[in-house]
């Protein structure tokens, strides 16, 4: 039996019918589209699903779309401003942090928490708060090092703003 949810993604309102053990990753894929949400192991240990929930970030494998009903959620697709990448996103490529890319979602979602959090986090804060989140490519030095250049470009930013 389906239930209605209402589901706001990336500042945009969603009605879907779900069935009740539909996660919320299948949701975002299959029914809104949004691929750049990745399934990795199902069983919330690589983080190649992490989104955000208000502000958040959590494994969608593990959350049921009916859970998620009348919160804000922010995937990957959500970050940029139209053509104009995230400083997250930015750093990522520029430091060589996205090789086969299928960590990268989740990884710099996580990035976001984090970031929102603590803006100013050490090397070890930054490893500590992706811990969460496996890559098979990069080794995640060039991933640490991409946090650590977007924590100064947005305090950076930030500062431009007063």
């Amino acid at each position: 039996m389906k239930k209605l949810v209402h589901l706001t993604v990336n500042q945009k309102s969603y009605q879907v019918a779900v069935e009740a053990h539909h996660t919320l990753v299948q949701v975002l894929r299959e029914e809104l589209g949004l691929t750049g949400t990745k399934i990795g192991c199902g069983e919330g240990d690589c983080g190649a699903c992490t989104v955000l929930i208000d502000g958040r970030a959590v494994n969608s494998c593990l959350v049921l779309a009916v859970q998620a009903d009348g919160h804000e959620i922010t995937t990957i697709e959500g970050l940029a401003e139209g053509n104009q990448l995230h400083p997250i996103q930015q750093a990522f490529v520029e430091q060589g942090a996205i090789q086969c890319g299928f960590c990268s979602p989740g990884m710099i979602l996580t990035a976001k928490q984090l970031l929102d959090k603590n803006p100013a986090p050490s090397a070890a804060e930054v490893r500590a708060g992706i811990a969460g989140n496996l890559c098979r490519c990069t080794g995640y030095q060039k991933i640490a090092e991409a946090i650590e250049i977007a924590a100064d470009k947005l305090s950076n930013k930030e500062g431009d703003k007063s």
